[in-house]
């Protein structure tokens, strides 16, 4: 093949293994099917060339689809060597021994205590290790003797697929304790809260007498855009609407995060309660 290539594209310099590597990259992703395949085949191989005769090339036609199929059936896993076969067998040790070390933690973890799976990346690499890992848990679902068994290899499984694949996931348990993550809208309320007060605390010392240019500048940007000067006659009942409208917003926004703590709560003790109830079954079992 590679002396072929190099009387096709003298112009173009590559090495046997590279070739190689190419034409397997080619069968694995399915770039042509079976029949576009055996076409480029008669193309780049005519016929009638000096040694080759029509009883010989109609073996070659008919073992030509099976060799493709096998080739995009097979899950390779590792770069293409000398040793490919070898280094697939471990390969696949490797992955046995994971998803038995992953089944067995599984069935040992309770519900609650799983670790949260993460999303995995749909790409030609993660597919053939699925598909690698589908024949070995054949020996694991026939001996299944309910859906909770069942759940727990197939949750097995998707944690073997995290791990040799490198996924990061998260290793605490999913229980019932609070997240300490805090959203972002709760930082920001929590901001403008305290914005909030301190703006209200400048425009009660402003009302009080306090004319200090850090305070007049303070007020004067509280007022900007509303058409209100410091020299007008009202300006004490502006100064009051505009204290009592910073303290309805402070209200609603400490009351939205209010409303979150407690359905926060109430979520939390009621994923806990569940997780009691299931480990008292299962005593009682």
């Amino acid at each position: 093949m590679h002396r072929l290539f190099a009387e096709l594209e003298p112009s173009v310099t590559v090495t046997e293994q590279n070739l190689a590597e190419r034409v397997r990259f080619i069968l694995r992703s399915n770039t042509f099917d079976v029949t576009e395949l055996e076409r480029l085949r008669r193309e780049a191989v005519p016929s009638s060339g000096e040694n080759a005769t029509a009883e010989d090339a109609a073996p070659q036609i008919a073992q030509q689809p099976a060799s493709v199929d096998a080739a995009v059936n097979t899950p390779v896993l590792v770069d293409s060597n000398d040793d490919g076969t070898v280094t697939l067998e471990l390969e696949l040790k490797q992955m046995r021994s994971t998803l038995d070390e992953a089944i067995l933690e599984t069935r040992s973890t309770p519900l609650e205590n799983r670790p949260r799976l993460p999303r995995i990346a749909l790409s030609k690499r993660n597919r053939a290790i699925v598909r690698a890992l589908n024949p070995m848990l054949v020996t694991y679902l026939e001996v299944s003797r309910d859906l909770c068994e069942t759940d727990s290899i197939l949750f097995g499984a998707t944690l073997a697929v995290c791990r040799i694949i490198g996924a990061k996931f998260s290793t605490a348990g999913r229980t019932t304790e609070q997240s300490s993550v805090i959203p972002t809208w709760r930082i920001r309320s929590e901001e403008r809260i305290a914005k909030a007060r301190a703006l209200i605390g400048r425009l009660i010392c402003f009302r009080s007498g306090n004319t200090r240019s850090r305070i007049v500048r303070t007020v004067r940007m509280a007022f900007s855009g509303k058409n209100v000067t410091l020299s007008q006659p009202d300006i004490m009942q502006k100064l009051t609407e505009r204290i009592d409208d910073l303290k309805q917003r402070i209200a609603a926004w400490g009351k939205r995060i209010q409303r979150y703590t407690e359905r926060s709560t109430r979520f939390n003790e009621n994923r806990l309660f569940q997780s009691d109830q299931k480990r008292h079954y299962k005593s009682l079992e």
